[in-house]
């Protein structure tokens, strides 16, 4: 088949903000360039209901956000198709992408997979994910009208969803394991102000009950090592992130945490190897990081792809 032996000038792994921008770079400096992605293209953008801290709108719905960001991508040229990658392998000036079922072909690759949510690791957490326990208070929210939930975790995420949270919810209650907040100050002081949101401090969770779905969670605080009990009907949990990077360690591209480490170019170790967005080792991670990213990620790729054609006619000529 024809995409199992072309050669792009360069595949990108990831269709979130920072990959459909580094495509869109791409394919606008006339490069022949893929997009490969598992899922909707968006990635954690078509989770989150309101984006407000992204230049140019006071607020837009993460899902319209994604698919103008999609169309942009596609507008000079940059093909997309569905692809599970399973590995890269470096072979110089060509890497192969190895999906579940095909091997791609590209003189440069631009990764840009993103990073998925910790989880807490107790009894009941994998048992009622999907039937009380979830990750994504815009996916699940609506589930929970006029019920109890709380939210495990005390970051910008944990914060935003948990407000997310009361306009289905009757009560929302943040359990926090330190005695205060990390999150914007903006964000806290939503929350601080919203009569639906109750805060438990010094406290992390047990275990999640259930029957059919969850009922309750057991927590305890971490300065008197009491045990208690709260009835809740959901758990949402929002402890920190993973990068989605096993796929790319034998690459030896990542430090010991899985983040993969660049250069000011966004290029690795690996020359011809980029990253962006969520997987790399960078201090925010936010839409407007990982466009930026994109762009110079796409760029970098253009001036590499340019190189490597010049050093191949010297090599011929």
């Amino acid at each position: 088949m024809e995409s199992e032996t072309k050669l792009y000038d360069v595949i990108v792994i990831g269709a979130g903000p920072g990959g459909l921008t580094a495509a869109l770079y791409a394919s606008r400096s006339n490069l022949s360039t893929l997009i490969l992605e598992k899922g909707l293209p968006g990635g954690q953008m078509n989770n989150t209901a309101d984006i407000e801290n992204y230049s140019g709108f006071d607020s837009i719905q993460g899902p319209d956000l994604s698919m103008k960001m999609y169309e942009g991508a596609k507008r000079f040229g940059a093909e997309h198709v569905y692809g599970d990658v399973q590995e890269v392998v470096d072979k110089g000036s060509v890497k192969e992408v190895k999906t579940s079922d095909k091997t791609y072909l590209a003189k440069a690759v631009i990764i840009g997979t993103g990073a998925e949510h910790k989880k807490l690791g107790v009894q009941g957490e994998a048992e009622y994910n999907g039937r009380g326990v979830s990750y994504c208070a815009v996916c699940d929210g609506a589930f929970f009208r006029d019920k109890h939930v709380v939210v495990v975790g005390g970051g910008d995420s944990a914060v935003e969803e948990g407000t997310y949270l009361t306009q289905f919810a009757k009560k929302v209650t943040i359990i926090h394991r330190r005695d205060e907040l990390r999150a914007q100050k903006i964000l806290q002081d939503r929350a601080f102000k919203n009569e639906k949101v109750d805060f438990i401090w010094d406290s992390v969770v047990e275990e999640i009950t259930g029957e059919e779905t969850v009922n309750g969670i057991h927590i305890r605080n971490v300065k008197t090592g009491e045990v208690s009990t709260i009835d809740a009907e959901g758990t949402f949990i929002y402890i920190g992130l993973l990068p989605n990077s096993d796929e790319f360690r034998s690459l030896g591209i990542t430090n010991e945490e899985g983040w993969i480490v660049t250069d000011e170019n966004r290029m690795t170790s690996v020359p011809g190897i980029f990253a962006i967005g969520d997987v790399r080792d960078t201090v925010l991670r936010q839409v407007a990081t990982a466009v930026g990213d994109g762009s110079i990620a796409g760029n970098a790729a253009y001036q590499y792809v340019e190189e490597l054609k010049e050093s191949l006619e010297k090599q011929k000529a």
